[in-house]
């Protein structure tokens, strides 16, 4: 299963349907505006982070760059536009995505 944590953004609109069409199965978002989702942990089954840089502070940004890093999860960098986000995800190549967010086996 491919899951996405998206954190930025009010509303995510038809993004999540054209990220369903590019093979994400699963989308967590945080919006990202409370001072308290800092704190929020990246949850164990997701395989990637998508940041939307225009709705989101730094300190969150930060917070969730070094958390995918130690958890050695992908994370893309985009704005709210659907043409930047497909262009981040995929650098061209629709299979790129895919192929880099493999499922991780999860212990339990």
């Amino acid at each position: 299963m491919r899951s996405l944590l998206v954190v930025g953004g009010d509303h995510l609109g038809n993004i999540t349907d054209q990220l369903k069409e590019l093979g994400v199965c699963q989308i967590c978002h945080v919006s990202g505006r409370k001072c308290q989702q800092v704190k929020r942990e990246i949850p164990k089954n997701v395989d990637a982070v998508l940041v939307l840089t225009d709705y989101i502070n730094h300190n969150l940004s930060k917070v969730i760059k070094q958390r995918a890093k130690e958890q050695r999860v992908p994370i893309y960098f985009a704005k709210r536009s659907w043409c930047s986000i497909y262009r981040c995800l995929t650098a061209g190549d629709p299979q790129r995505f895919l192929s880099s967010t493999k499922p991780r086996s999860h212990v339990h």
